[in-house]
């Protein structure tokens, strides 16, 4: 007999982002595990048709400010309402809902059936956006079944929130991730930073860092230009937004992958994608990348320029990275099929059971 899981996204699939990426790669994961898979997320389905899995839209996204980013939430009640129906009408027998804080079809599915739910929370850190959500997903607390946090600090977040103590997971990691990929040729020592333009992301921090660099290394940064024509210091490219598969070639052809978020942070998947590159990772020591990143690589105060350009210039000047075997066994076991293997006996579980109410798996509640 095929099982089906409805997964929830809050977040545009078609907007790059950590929530979305986990979203679609534990969908194909179940897919190839014989399950039939619906995502349920704002944004158009075009993109998304040659996937194992089917998307259901929930209407156009809106960009809402949370945790000190900008995020491309769905908000159309409709549309949620809908996709509670169809989770009903289709007999789906467990509703996965990722970052349940945020609005808006966690809440419908929740509130409309009675179909097992499984709830991971991603994000770090109490604002008013997640103040609000907790006491809205207070209200159908029974309804989960199953609660995960892919780190500490978001299970800190969910507990602060609507009281829950979820079993901490991870973030999966697609190991086959550069499999076939060609590196993008570089001149030098490169440093690379993926992210968006935004305070919490420390993209600024970095540029003034890249001022005390020599000007023989080259930044890649993407997002647009700060506006600055000439600057001492790195040479600086602004890449602007870039496709998964130019983030892979970069990943690759980088000396250095650069992450120096502020804060916010509760896994950093991308740290470990840069480890998986073979980069030399330099981030800010924040729990959510210490957690990852351990001593494989380099942390330094958040917003520290002088630690951060100090640290740049070091791994610049190193040769290639040693202890690829400890790597890759670190990274091993944030492989993302070890999570999709964990979440369809979570799964399977529940439908063993039939839970009433949250608490009956994981020893959640």
């Amino acid at each position: 007999m095929i099982r089906s899981v409805a997964m929830v996204s809050p977040y545009d699939l078609s907007s790059p982002g950590g929530v979305q990426e986990q979203v679609m790669g534990l969908a194909d994961e179940m897919g190839t595990r014989g399950w039939s898979v619906t995502v349920g997320a704002p944004g158009p389905s075009e993109p998304w048709v040659d996937k194992s899995w089917q998307h259901r839209s929930l209407g156009r996204s809106r960009r809402i400010s949370a945790n000190g980013s900008v995020a491309p939430i769905g908000l159309n009640v409709p549309a949620a309402n809908a996709f509670a129906k169809f989770c009903d009408a289709e007999n789906i027998d467990v509703v996965h809902i990722h970052e349940p804080l945020a609005p808006m079809a966690s809440w419908a599915l929740l509130r409309r059936n009675d179909i097992p739910v499984v709830a991971t929370f991603h994000r770090s850190g109490v604002d008013v956006l997640a103040s609000a959500g907790g006491l809205i997903l207070g209200r159908y607390l029974k309804r989960i079944a199953a609660s995960a946090a892919v780190s500490e600090a978001a299970a800190r977040t969910a507990r602060d929130t609507v009281g829950l103590r979820p079993e901490i997971l991870w973030n999966g990691l697609d190991l086959h991730l550069f499999d076939g990929i060609e590196p993008w040729p570089t001149s030098g020592p490169t440093i690379l930073f993926l992210g968006r333009d935004e305070p919490r992301k420390g993209r600024k921090v970095l540029l003034e860092a890249a001022r005390h660099l020599d000007s023989s290394i080259t930044l890649w940064v993407t997002g647009v230009s700060d506006g600055e024509a000439e600057r001492p210091g790195a040479k600086v490219e602004f890449l602007g937004q870039i496709s998964n598969e130019e983030k892979r070639r970069r990943l690759l052809g980088a000396q250095v992958f650069c992450a120096p978020s502020l804060g916010g942070e509760s896994f950093g998947l991308v740290l470990a994608e840069g480890l998986l590159s073979g980069s030399i990772v330099v981030a800010s020591d924040i729990d959510g990348y210490r957690q990852v990143l351990g001593d494989l690589g380099v942390l330094v105060t958040p917003g520290d320029v002088g630690a951060l350009s100090g640290a740049l210039a070091r791994a610049c000047s190193q040769g290639p990275r040693e202890g690829k075997q400890r790597v890759a066994e670190f990274l091993s076991a944030y492989s993302l099929e070890s999570l999709a293997q964990r979440y369809e006996s979570l799964y399977l579980s529940l439908l063993d059971e039939k839970p009433s109410g949250h608490g009956v798996a994981f020893g959640y509640g």
